[in-house]
């Protein structure tokens, strides 16, 4: 296992913490808003990122913020870009994908992935494997790092919040990114149905904040607690783990439906799916969370992480209607997610749970109809 994956002594994965907690507000003497300024440096492989994306979009800011995505393959040296092709240069195309809500990779607008066995680690498909970094011509995330901090040691991770205007990192701690993007400091260049988009609503906050911690630890970390381990009784504490969080999801999903069911008949499944979310009746942060490793869980942790016991579709039908109604009813979601990328990154960037580097098929399809 390479070191940017090491396990603990005991066997156990532990997580970086972040290095970089700034914020952007108007209070704020140095990060204050401003209409491209930031940029969002992402892998659209990548959980934690994902959860940027989606949150960029759900909030308008695609134009406001722009975004450059890395090659999905982690090698030992880290997260990398791909040249610009110069016959890009001025094309319309390239002109306009920095503001697109995946970057402008073309395969995050597919909702299949394809055969894999003819794809290189080493691909060179602008705008299909990676973009640019069109800044300052860097050739990988470590740059950006060693740009902000010369003396910086630790990994190189995304998402990237960055500021142009001092060129340093802002942020790199999702979490927080997203609190950032959902906070009021961009509200003066989006639209009225934007700024009226809260995705930690006042009355909501504390539930939110309950929930996103039990998840975090156990379902979002948790597979990756799982997959890492070192040691078979690490392992089979940690897969126990995910599945009986992942019980508690379904549960909550399921009384949540016989609810809604009730108040609108089980004839309208409309109304239904309009409310049918983790925490109260809307949209929030708790589904964006909870939804980048839900939609990666059959085409990824249930092979790749051995969290086997069963698959979403399978085994929890109320996790799969949900993740299937936030997919297909929200651009934001579902032109974030990328599966290409999420299956070739974890089977090629792991080589030691996945040496021969071989990407499975399956499951077929990559995520099921509503």
């Amino acid at each position: 296992m390479s070191k940017q994956w090491a396990s603990g002594t005991n066997g156990a994965f532990k997580r970086q913490v972040s290095s970089f907690r700034e914020t952007i507000s108007k209070q704020h003497p140095i990060y204050k808003p401003a209409k491209g300024r930031y940029w969002l440096y992402v892998s659209l492989a990548c959980p934690w990122a994902h959860r940027t994306l989606i949150t960029r979009a759900l909030k308008g800011l695609t134009s406001v913020i722009g975004c450059s995505v890395v090659h999905w393959h982690l090698d030992e040296k880290g997260w990398r870009f791909l040249d610009m092709g110069k016959q890009l240069e001025d094309s319309e195309d390239f002109l306009e994908h920095w503001h697109d809500v995946a970057g402008g990779i073309r395969t995050a607008k597919e909702d299949s992935s394809k055969s894999f066995a003819e794809i290189k680690n080493d691909s060179q498909r602008f705008m299909v494997d990676a973009t640019n970094e069109p800044h300052y011509g860097y050739k990988r995330i470590s740059d950006l790092y060693y740009k902000s901090d010369p003396q910086y040691s630790a990994r190189f991770t995304v998402p990237v919040l960055w500021d142009l205007e001092t060129q340093t990192i802002v942020n790199n701690e999702s979490s927080e990114i997203i609190r950032i993007l959902n906070s009021s400091a961009f509200d003066e260049f989006v639209d009225d149905d934007h700024k009226k988009t809260d995705l930690v609503p006042a009355q909501l906050k504390t539930q939110i904040d309950d929930f996103n911690s039990w998840v975090y630890d156990s379902i979002n970390n948790g597979v990756y607690k799982t997959g890492f381990a070192e040691k078979a009784e690490v392992y089979e504490s940690e897969v126990n783990n995910v599945f009986e969080h992942l019980d508690k999801v379904e549960k909550i999903l399921s009384d949540k439906y016989s609810k809604l069911k009730a108040k609108y008949g089980e004839e309208d499944r409309q109304k239904i799916l309009g409310e049918f979310f983790t925490v109260g009746d809307q949209l929030t942060e708790a589904d964006i969370r909870l939804y980048t490793t839900v939609i990666r869980f059959d085409p990824v942790y249930v092979q790749h992480f051995k969290c086997n016991f069963t698959s979403i579709r399978a085994g929890y039908p109320f996790i799969h209607l949900w993740v299937r109604n936030l997919y297909w009813n929200y651009d934001a979601f579902r032109y974030t997610t990328d599966f290409d990328h999420i299956k070739l990154h974890y089977t090629r960037s792991h080589t030691r749970i996945n040496p021969l580097g071989i990407t499975p098929l399956g499951p077929k399809p990559d995520i099921r109809p509503l």
